[in-house]
C-alpha cells in the first residue's frame, strides 16, 4: 500500500514539476495541461463502459483508442513536448465530438466540447499567433458544419429520451467541471509561481545584501549596484579606458610593524582603513588593491567619471586631513602616529576582469600603474604628488606648492611632478597640517648615511651633521651631494653603540640655495629610541630657526 501511495504521489507531483526543456514562464499552462489531459483520459476511459451499456459499440471502441491516445498525449506533455500534446488533444476532441454527433445525435451535447477549444487555443503558449488564428477558424467551421449537417438529422443510433437527457446534461456539467478544474489549477499555479518569484526575489535580495557586505567596503554604492544589475560586467575581459589612479602608502610602516605586536599592527591598520576607505567611497573611487598598508584606487572605472581628476585630488586632500583623526585615536590607545604619502596619475590602461573562470579580479594593467607607484615613492608623509596629466586637467582650481622634474630610470624624459596644497571650485579643500618649527641645535650632531636606490642600500657610508631639527625632519649638512627626493638610511654618531646601531630613514626634499651641501630632510621612519634622543635635542636647542 505504501508503494502504491508513493507512486500516486510521485505521479501527481510530476504535474507541477517542469521538465528541463520547458521554460519557467510556461509553468501555469504546464500545470493546467497536466491535470486537464489526465481528466480527459479518465473521461474517455469511463465512456468506454457507458457506450457499451447503451449499446453504442462503435463509440465504445472509439473511446478505447481515444483513451490510449490520451495516455500518449499526457506522456508527451510530461516530457515537455507541448506542441505534440496540444495538437493531438485538439484533434481528438474534434474527432470525438464529430463521431458522437454523427452516431447518437446533436441532442446529446458532445458538440459543446468544441466550443471550449478556442479558450484552450488562445491561452496555449505553444502556438504562434498565426497558427492560433488558423486553428480557431478551423474549430468554428467544424462546429458550424456539424450544426448545419446534423442539428436536425436522424442519428445512426437512436437512444431513449431519458438517456439522451442524461448525456446532454452530463456533458454540460462535464464542460463546467473542466472549465472549473482548469481555472482552479491555473489559479493555484499562478499563486505558486508568484510565491516562487517572491522566494527568488528574497534570495536575490539576500545575495545582493551579501555582495554589498562582501564588496561594499571596496566599491562605491553606485558601482556595486551596477554590478548587481548587470552581472555581465563580471565576465572575463577588459577594455582600454582613461582613468585616474591613486596609490597611497604609510611612511615607515614596515619598520614600525616589526616593533609592534601583530595584534597592534592589525588594530592600527583597521582603524586607518576604516577612516580612509570611507572617504574613497565618498568620492566614488574603486579600491582595486589593499597590499599591506598600501592602497591602489581607481577613479573612472568601472563607471565613467567626467571629473575623476578633480575628485581624486579632493579625495586625497581629505584623506591627508583625516590622518589627524587616525593619529588622535592611535595616541589614545598608546600607538604611534602614522604618516601617509599619496601619488596620483591620469593614464590609459586596460581595465576589466582578469584571471581564470575559477578565480578572477577586477584589475588595471598598464605602464601608467607603475608610473603612479613611482610618483607615490617620491612623497613624504602628508604629501600629495600628481603627474603632469592630472595637473593639466585641473590646473585652474589647484593650489600647487611646488613642482619638480625627476630623472628616473627607464624614462627618456624627466618626470614632472606637482605637490598639491589645495583645490578650489566646488570642493574648496586645503591641506590642514602645519609645518613644524625647526630648532637650531646648540651643537651639530654627527651622523653617517647611505643612499637608498630602489630597495638596495649603497655600501659606501658618508658623513654628515644635523644642524637644525623639527618634529618630523632636519636640516642636515651632507658630505656628498644627493638628488632631490633621494632616500637616506642614517645612523647617529657620537652616541653609545646600541643607539648608533638604530637605523632611521629620511628623504632629501630640498637643497639650500646658498650652500649645496645643506639639505632639508624629511624623516620617513624613526625608531622610538632615536626619536626620544632627537626630541631631547630639540628641548635643549638654542632657538627656533627661520622657516
Amino acid at each position: 500500500m505504501n508503494k502504491v501511495d508513493f507512486w500516486f504521489k510521485s505521479f501527481f507531483r510530476s504535474f507541477s514539476e517542469l521538465p528541463k526543456n520547458v521554460p519557467s514562464k510556461h509553468y501555469r499552462y504546464y500545470v493546467v495541461g497536466g491535470y486537464g489531459f489526465f481528466a480527459a483520459l479518465l473521461f474517455h476511459f469511463f465512456f468506454i463502459f457507458i457506450f457499451f451499456l447503451i449499446s453504442v459499440k462503435p463509440l465504445a471502441i472509439l473511446n478505447i483508442g481515444s483513451t490510449l491516445l490520451w495516455i500518449f498525449i499526457l506522456w508527451s506533455h510530461l516530457k515537455g513536448k507541448g506542441i505534440t500534446s496540444a495538437s493531438l488533444g485538439l484533434f481528438e476532441v474534434n474527432l470525438h465530438a464529430v463521431m458522437c454527433v454523427l452516431l447518437i445525435g446533436w441532442g446529446t451535447g458532445f458538440q459543446y466540447y468544441i466550443l471550449g477549444l478556442p479558450t484552450v487555443i488562445i491561452f496555449s503558449p505553444w502556438f504562434r499567433n498565426s497558427t492560433k488564428f488558423v486553428l480557431m477558424l478551423a474549430v468554428c467551421l467544424i462546429y458550424a458544419g456539424l450544426h448545419f449537417l446534423f442539428a436536425n438529422a436522424m442519428p445512426l443510433h437512436t437512444l431513449e429520451p431519458w438517456i439522451k437527457n442524461i448525456l446532454y446534461y452530463g456533458n454540460i456539467l462535464a464542460i463546467f467541471f473542466s472549465l472549473s478544474l482548469s481555472s482552479f489549477y491555473y489559479h493555484t499555479a499562478a499563486i505558486n509561481s508568484e510565491a516562487a518569484l517572491e522566494q527568488e526575489k528574497a534570495k536575490s535580495e539576500e545575495m545582493a545584501a551579501l555582495l554589498k557586505k562582501m564588496f561594499g567596503r571596496y566599491l562605491s554604492t553606485e558601482v556595486m549596484n551596477s554590478l548587481i544589475e548587470d552581472p555581465s560586467t563580471l565576465e572575463l575581459g577588459g577594455e582600454k579606458r582613461s582613468v585616474t589612479i591613486m596609490m597611497t602608502d604609510l611612511r615607515g610602516f614596515t619598520a614600525l610593524s616589526e616593533r609592534l605586536k601583530p595584534e597592534q599592527v592589525v588594530q592600527m591598520l583597521n582603524a586607518y582603513f576604516e577612516v580612509i576607505v570611507e572617504l574613497i567611497l565618498k568620492y566614488h573611487g574603486t579600491i582595486n588593491e589593499i597590499i599591506g598598508d598600501a592602497l591602489l584606487v581607481i577613479f573612472g572605472a568601472p563607471q565613467e567619471m567626467p571629473e575623476r581628476r578633480q575628485q581624486a585630488i579632493a579625495c586625497a586632500i581629505e584623506m591627508q586631513n583625516a590622518m589627524a583623526v587616525v593619529n588622535k585615536q592611535n595616541l589614545s590607545q598608546g600607538l604611534p602616529e602614522l604618516e601617509m604619502g599619496i601619488g596620483l596619475n591620469e593614464t590609459e590602461v586596460i581595465v576589466g576582469n582578469i584571471g581564470s573562470t575559477k578565480r578572477s579580479k577586477y584589475a588595471v594593467v598598464g605602464s601608467g600603474v607603475n608610473m603612479t607607484s613611482r610618483i607615490e615613492s617620491y612623497t613624504v608623509g602628508g604629501q600629495i604628488l600628481i603627474s603632469e596629466s592630472v595637473y593639466r586637467e585641473a590646473v585652474d582650481i589647484l593650489r600647487i606648492d611646488a613642482q619638480r622634474d625627476m630623472i628616473s630610470k627607464g624614462l627618456e624624459m624627466p618626470l614632472r611632478i606637482y605637490e598639491v596644497g589645495g583645490i578650489a571650485g566646488s570642493y574648496n579643500l586645503a591641506l590642514e597640517g602645519e609645518t613644524p618649527a625647526q630648532f637650531t641645535l646648540a651643537r651639530q650632531i654627527p651622523l653617517r648615511y647611505n643612499l637608498l636606490e630602489s630597495k638596495d642600500v649603497s655600501a659606501e657610508k658618508h658623513r654628515g651633521f644635523i644642524n637644525r631639527l623639527s618634529k618630523n625632519g632636519a636640516e642636515i649638512i651632507l658630505s656628498e651631494p644627493v638628488s632631490i627626493l633621494a632616500n637616506l638610511k642614517m645612523n647617529l654618531g657620537d652616541v653609545d653603540e646600541k643607539l648608533a646601531a638604530k637605523d632611521f630613514y629620511g628623504k632629501a626634499i630640498q637643497q639650500a640655495e646658498d650652500d649645496e651641501q645643506i639639505y632639508a630632510v624629511r624623516f620617513t621612519s624613526v625608531p622610538p629610541e632615536v626619536d626620544a634622543y632627537l626630541q631631547a635635542l630639540r628641548q635643549h636647542a638654542v632657538k627656533p630657526g627661520p622657516d
